[in-house]
């Protein structure tokens, strides 16, 4: 295979997770409402159902890895797609309780599996050089198409007729079999598609993930992602919407502005920061968003507590969401790109699935925390401990940064250096057979 063929594949790759990006527009802002109101069956169902995608992404992701591995990304983001189609065409026809958690449950299992398969297979279609704008561009069509397909299920939404929901959930049903059929045409690298096989026979689950906690880099970086995940994303839905409506005094309509400003500065900031990120090393680009992050939470507690009207605040709350934005921009080239280059040849998708998995605690334990300090009324405690996480995690990207070869922090430095070369000391023995995925 070419360099050319890995470049068309990608465009696939690509093409398919910004379609079902799109799909999942449609829904996303609706499904609490349709679940609550248009379905009458009450906020406590609709908050069950979407913990429901959290729980059903910690059912599947422990063992998503090793199915990876051994058989190769493509099977897996089909069956994930095939289920999250399945899943999403279900919820839009549920009427009863039982019916919704059910297909809350199929449809986050196959959305958790796509994730890190498609990580994989971008992986395989890139090289250390390139990766940071492959994971990048997946980052920046994510978001075109929510936003996107946010607005326009806007406008055919309608609460008082259910048909309306049920049209919006079909859509993106066959965006998620548009997504499947997208990516069984991409064509991976033979190289790539060998390396699936070498996981080495007798290496069972324990082995693999004994390989992953001796990786003291992959570990502090998994851990540095769990703040990442709980100081940002675990806060938009819970936290940061409740401080500021209650004690910041902005209108949900507000609120929605600033989530239009988080994405708008993702769209259009992206490539500009992404030029700036590549020449710098990851763990310096990982620190200085952590002090981004800490302005923006101090922003956001002067919005509630420093004098200066009703348009000081508003202003205050949506400069928060939009450097949020920012910080996105900058980790969507870094992070990603940084899991892949530390697994080894034979582990991509393990590596891949464990920090997907962190991902998901994160966005499941971030709100219920969240949630809890707002109902409480704690908002100064709240604010203090995001400020707290914010400058961790400028401290544990800089420690991050002692962990890494050079040409893991800053790729530039090789030019082309083979898929996964790094390999932990207490693994070398399990992975000395797993030859390098060469580029594409």
């Amino acid at each position: 295979m070419t360099r050319e063929t890995g470049t068309v594949a990608l465009r696939r790759i690509q093409v398919g997770n910004a379609l079902s990006a799109f799909g999942n527009g449609f829904t996303v802002p609706y499904t609490f409402l349709y679940v609550s109101q248009v379905r009458d069956l009450g906020s406590a169902t609709a908050g069950v159902a979407l913990a429901g995608f959290a729980m059903a992404a910690l059912l599947v992701l422990p063992f998503t890895g090793r199915v990876i591995d051994r058989r190769g990304p493509l099977p897996v983001a089909l069956a994930g797609a095939v289920a999250a189609a399945a899943g999403a065409l279900s919820l839009g026809l549920a009427a009863t309780a039982p019916m919704v958690l059910a297909s809350t449950l199929v449809m986050g299992a196959g959305i958790a599996v796509i994730q890190p398969a498609l990580a994989t297979m971008i992986v395989w279609c890139s090289t250390p050089a390139t990766r940071s704008r492959a994971f990048a561009t997946q980052f920046f069509l994510n978001n075109l198409g929510l936003g996107v397909g946010g607005l326009l299920g806007g406008l055919l939404v309608d609460e008082e007729h259910a048909g309306s929901f049920v049209r919006l959930f079909a859509i993106e049903a066959a965006m998620f079999l548009v997504l499947g059929a997208v990516v069984a045409t991409a064509r991976m690298p033979r190289g790539a598609r060998t390396a699936a096989g070498d996981v080495p026979g007798g290496e069972g689950a324990r082995g693999r993930w004994r390989v992953l906690l001796a990786d003291r880099a992959m570990v502090w970086l998994c851990v540095l992602g769990f703040v990442m995940f709980f100081a940002c994303y675990g806060q938009f839905e819970s936290g940061l919407s409740a401080f500021a409506i209650e004690v910041s005094g902005i209108s949900p309509a507000t609120l929605g502005v600033a989530l239009a400003a988080n994405t708008a500065v993702i769209v259009v900031a992206q490539f500009a920061v992404l030029r700036l990120v590549e020449r710098r090393r990851r763990s310096r680009v990982i620190a200085a968003v952590g002090l981004i992050w800490t302005f923006a939470w101090l922003v956001a507690g002067a919005s509630g507590w420093v004098a200066g009207g009703q348009a000081m605040a508003t202003a205050a709350i949506i400069s928060t969401y939009a450097l949020f934005g920012l910080g996105e921009a900058m980790l969507s080239p870094t992070v990603a790109p940084l899991v892949a280059d530390l697994a080894p040849s034979a582990h991509i998708g393990q590596y891949n699935s464990v920090f997907a998995l962190v991902k998901q605690l994160a966005l499941a334990i971030g709100p219920a925390v969240g949630g809890l300090l707002a109902g409480a009324g704690a908002y100064g405690a709240y604010i203090a401990m995001l400020v707290v996480c914010s400058l961790g995690i400028t401290a544990m990207g800089l420690r991050l940064g002692r962990r890494l070869t050079p040409v893991q922090d800053c790729p530039r430095l090789a030019g082309s250096v083979p898929v996964a070369a790094h390999k932990p000391a207490a693994a070398t023995a399990a992975a000395a057979d797993s030859a390098p995925v060469p580029a594409a």
